[in-house]
């Protein structure tokens, strides 16, 4: 079947090429822009994602935010409170306030500060993002991190030991991150002093409080007695409050619209062109069809035979556009664009191949499958 499938494919050249392009172009286009929405859907839980998360922890925020990174401030008499539940282990208050950043170049950028007690860190940034320096010396005094590659939309160099300055205060670049980035903003990490010394935040406010639970208790639990006893705050598990921010900016940004209509578009595309060009191929070779039919074959092998050819057409194009969408994250890549190839990602996306490819043939196969072999002789 392969066999006499692959000789099909080759006979009509032109149009075989076309397939294997139209299939080529959609692949890659929405690979590159499904790529591109999670990327930025990492960037948008990005605060939560740099942090040092453990399985028995809970974020407490203000009651009415669903959205990390719109935090409101709450008081920081709620830090012992927390600590005085039964489970709770250990509370970690978390300032996060706004600064203005200027270089000795003269070049100035907006930047989050974000602080938590040394030596946990426990708002991050997580040691697998840590480019340059030790988590460590951000406890020191001036001590803040800054995000590598930050530095071309910065337009300056960044470096360890480096003098800043935030909001007119004088810094020194202790730790230097690598893919940390916020969604649209800049992270400066910091410990906890320093976040408030910086960011001009009131000492008796913090952002957001960290729980560290008992290895015995009930996390469910513990959130439940929190969001019953304490109105004015909001206790969360971390992937849910992650999942929570980025579908709030999904929905506030349009974004997912967006992206979408682009892959649908794509879709649909690809779907009209290969399934007109595969109808227009089995046109040309209609007799061969009849011929078939005519020494025997049902109209079961022949449907076969052509889905066969659109298996092997994905299976191309498939491998072309994967390659091309390997260039083009080794490409961006070097611009703090990572697009991560997971199996899921790779597995949607030959999903896809499949179903433009095979659900195209089908007009051919609608028209083959009524063909008679004495109207072709």
């Amino acid at each position: 079947m392969f066999a006499l499938a692959w000789k099909f494919i080759r006979f009509d050249k032109a149009k075989s090429v076309g397939i294997i392009t139209a299939i080529v172009i959609s692949i890659f286009l929405i690979g590159q822009q499904v790529g591109l929405l999670l990327f930025l859907m990492g960037l948008m839980g990005n605060l939560v994602g740099n942090a040092n998360v453990k399985d028995n922890q809970i974020w407490v925020i203000e009651s009415q935010t669903q959205n990390a990174n719109t935090l409101t401030k709450i008081d920081l008499r709620y830090v012992q409170q927390l600590q005085s539940i039964n489970g709770v282990e250990q509370a970690f208050p978390v300032v996060i306030g706004n600064a203005e950043a200027k270089f000795l170049d003269g070049n100035t950028a907006a930047v989050q500060i974000i602080g938590s007690d040394a030596p946990d860190f426990v708002i991050g940034p997580n040691p697998t993002r840590i480019f340059q320096g030790n988590l460590s010396d951000l406890s020191l005094p001036e001590a803040v991190s800054v995000e590598f590659f930050n530095a071309k939309s910065w337009n300056t160099d960044l470096y360890l030991n480096k003098q800043i300055e935030l909001n007119s205060k004088s810094a020194q670049v202790k730790l230097i991150t690598k893919n940390a980035q916020a969604f649209g903003g800049n992270y400066v990490y910091t410990n906890l002093f320093n976040a408030r010394f910086y960011g001009n935040v009131d000492p008796s406010k913090v952002s957001l409080i960290v729980l560290n639970l008992d290895k015995n208790s009930n996390k469910q639990n513990v959130i439940n007695l929190i969001n019953t006893q304490y109105p004015n705050l909001r206790a969360w598990d971390t992937k849910a409050l992650q999942n929570s921010t980025v579908k709030e900016i999904l929905i506030s940004s349009n974004m997912g619209m967006s992206f979408g209509t682009l892959v649908v578009f794509a879709m649909i595309s690809g779907f009209f062109i290969i399934g007109l060009t595969l109808y227009s191929s089995a046109l040309d070779r209609v007799k061969d069809y009849g011929t078939l039919k005519a020494i025997g074959a049902n109209k079961t092998y022949v449907n076969k035979l052509l889905i066969t050819q659109a298996l092997l057409y994905a299976l191309i194009g498939f491998s072309v556009a994967f390659l091309l969408l390997i260039g083009f994250s080794q490409g961006v890549k070097k611009s703090g664009l990572e697009i991560n190839f997971s199996l899921g990602f790779v597995s949607f996306l030959l999903g896809i191949t499949l179903f433009i490819s095979i659900g195209g043939s089908l007009f051919a196969v609608r028209k083959i499958s009524k063909l008679e072999p004495a109207s072709v002789f």
